[in-house]
């Protein structure tokens, strides 16, 4: 995983003939001039537009992380934040920061990890720049578009709603755990230790699920399911009920949905987006989904350490009606579940229900933030 003492380097093309070599991860027909020119977004729709570093020591190291997986990640992230917002990626720009002794063939297989996980979502490499530092960093810029009206938002959950989580939390640091140190995991199965250490060098951004809430919150949607759960209700009445919801909740995704990525922790996802939406929260421990083999690398103390703090499992967070939240999980599968709802107050709660253990509150101060505690 290291850059490499013995294949070209950096400084022995210069900057010109590296970029000239990234070029071909981009589509001939926007790479050459001062700026990407992409096409905006139809009418009725928002341009969506993030960004995210990562940083050689903070967020990988040779030691874990191939290039390939760097490029991968860096992409999954971004793509992850898109989703958060329930977009879809238009293009992604690339600012690389090496030093002149780094291998031309780490760069390039850096952008070869970027270009797998790009490529799964249609996704194009429009534009960056690379330039000297004494530090590996990659920065990307990530641009996508979303029905205004359907804008998926922290700040929109509301004391009823039911809290999906999209997929199980810990796999990706239950896999850099076994990247560390190898030795944890020699009971494990290989299925077992080689899922865990996928989960930290390639995840998956959920964007999977976005045409799958788009489906479920439209207009045709909500008519079946209000009628499934209220046989009483004529269509009519279905549809001007969906509306009087809609115009009261104008924050919410179609008037019925909140959220975020758990790219930072699913204690951190719950507590911001309650913070965000002046809410408190419970959560039931016993319905969070696990890893199965995460409690055979460490104490079960260390688990819920991992499942809740952890971070990088680029899970979605999602608040919704308790009524749709079951559609959503159903149609999910395995890993989704409802582990807790939205209630009144600022506080946000993990409860267990098999009275295992005391009630704990959540909080930030536990997951990674730069400047803090600094945990690497």
């Amino acid at each position: 995983m290291s850059s490499g003492s013995n294949s070209v380097l950096v400084q022995d093309i210069g900057e010109q003939g590296l970029l000239a070599r990234l070029q071909r991860f981009c589509p001939p027909d926007i790479i050459g001039d001062d700026a990407a020119v992409i096409p905006v977004p139809e009418e009725g729709k928002s341009l969506v537009v993030t960004t995210d570093i990562l940083v050689d020591g903070v967020h990988f190291s040779d030691r874990t992380t191939s290039p390939e997986d760097v490029g991968w990640r860096a992409a999954a992230a971004n793509l992850s934040d898109l989703a958060a917002m329930g977009a879809s990626p238009l293009g992604i720009t690339v600012g690389l920061s090496v030093n002149g002794e780094v291998a031309v063939s780490w760069v390039e297989q850096l952008y070869q990890g970027l270009t797998y996980c790009l490529e799964q979502y249609n996704t194009p490499i429009v534009g960056g720049d690379i330039c000297r530092s004494p530090v590996r960093s990659i920065s990307i810029t990530a641009f996508g578009q979303v029905a205004s009206h359907r804008t998926l938002r922290r700040s929109a959950a509301q004391v009823g709603d039911a809290i999906v989580v999209t997929g199980v939390h810990g796999a990706s640091r239950g896999g850099l755990e076994l990247l560390l140190n190898p030795k944890s995991g020699l009971h494990l199965r290989e299925t077992e230790r080689r899922s865990l250490i996928l989960a930290h060098q390639r995840p998956q951004p959920r964007l999977d699920v976005v045409p799958i809430l788009g489906n479920i919150l439209s207009p045709i949607s909500l008519v079946v399911h209000n009628n499934k759960f209220d046989g009483s209700a004529r269509h009519g009445d279905m549809e001007t009920r969906g509306r009087g919801e809609r115009k009261t909740c104008q924050n919410r995704i179609g008037g019925l949905l909140a959220g975020m990525d758990s790219s930072d922790g699913l204690a951190d996802a719950v507590v911001q987006i309650c913070r965000a939406s002046g809410v408190g929260a419970v959560v039931d421990r016993n319905k969070i989904p696990l890893p199965p083999a995460l409690n055979q690398l460490v104490s079960l103390e260390e688990v819920w350490d991992w499942v809740l703090y952890g971070g990088e499992d680029f899970e979605l967070v999602l608040c919704l009606s308790a009524e749709l939240a079951e559609v959503l999980v159903e149609q999910l599968g395995a890993g989704a579940a409802v582990i807790g709802k939205i209630t009144t107050g600022n506080r946000v709660w993990l409860t267990d229900s098999s009275d295992i253990y005391a009630d704990e509150e959540l909080s930030l101060s536990r997951g990674f933030q730069h400047f803090g505690n600094f945990r690497f």
